[in-house]
């Protein structure tokens, strides 16, 4: 299968790493197009197949088309794609924001995958959530599928609503997990802790953390209740987070996130 990956970003480079990673995909079936002159020389480089500029030269022999470029940048991708689209070849778009029937109407195909991948698909321990037209194959979806998995962890729902939903949790969700652990870090730098020392400590109990609650089939509350002990520093440390309403202020920052991302569709 000829695949062609358009945008030589980050998300579109860790994509075409992770396929020949996983040996579902070789160099020579791998496309690259890159508007800029600059970031192209660079990719030509790198061993992620063949690298464009031109649309023409690389578009029609495409079997599957990867979407990852800048939600603000879409009128000018389909300006510049429309002509050499095929409407038999697959469109997987992680464009966050873009519903499938503008890509539909845009681009004049029926064969559409939506995705939203996150941040630490770079490493392999990404969130992908995925949904498809009725159009995909069941052939096509697995085929999709199989390559989303090799940048972690990828699920399908049915109603692309949920995509948006998705883009407020996982997909800036690595955002609010820094956010968090910046705050950490600060607090014990004023405790008295060096840089190194408060990021070693944070970090630690994080990864720690997470790989505990994997580990187990506790819900966080029933975690929280395991280190929590009545009159100890975890409770005095909770009882403040549930005065000033962290729970529901996170709640409220990702129902912020969630309102853009429909808003980004709209647009």
């Amino acid at each position: 299968m000829k695949t062609l990956i358009i945008g030589g970003g980050n998300m579109g480079i860790t994509y075409a790493h992770s396929f020949i990673k996983a040996h579902l995909a070789e160099e020579k079936d791998l496309m690259i197009l890159e508007k800029s002159d600059e970031r192209a020389k660079l990719l030509s480089t790198q061993k992620v197949g063949s690298v464009y500029s031109n649309p023409g030269d690389c578009i029609e022999k495409a079997d599957l088309i990867i979407l990852a470029v800048k939600p603000q940048d879409t009128s000018v991708l389909f300006d510049a794609i429309r002509e050499f689209i095929d409407p038999q070849q697959v469109i997987l778009s992680i464009m966050a924001g873009v519903k499938m029937t503008s890509i539909a109407e845009e681009l004049g195909v029926n064969k559409i995958i939506r995705a939203m991948p996150n941040l630490p698909a770079q490493i392999g321990m990404g969130m992908t959530v995925f949904t498809s037209t009725d159009d995909i194959t069941r052939i096509e979806l697995v085929t999709v599928q199989n390559l989303l998995n090799t940048t972690g962890k990828a699920i399908y729902v049915a109603s692309e609503e949920l995509i948006d939903a998705a883009t407020a949790i996982s997909g800036s969700g690595p955002a609010y997990v820094y956010y968090f652990m910046n705050a950490m870090m600060e607090s014990a730098q004023s405790m008295g802790f060096s840089e190194s020392e408060a990021e070693l400590l944070v970090g630690q109990t994080f990864m720690g953390s997470v790989h505990l609650q994997k580990r187990h089939n506790y819900s966080c509350k029933e975690w929280i209740q395991k280190v929590s002990s009545r009159g100890g520093t975890t409770e005095a440390a909770m009882q403040v987070f549930n005065n000033k309403s962290l729970n529901e202020q996170v709640k409220a920052g990702t129902n912020a996130a969630h309102q853009r991302a429909i808003e980004l569709g709209k647009n």
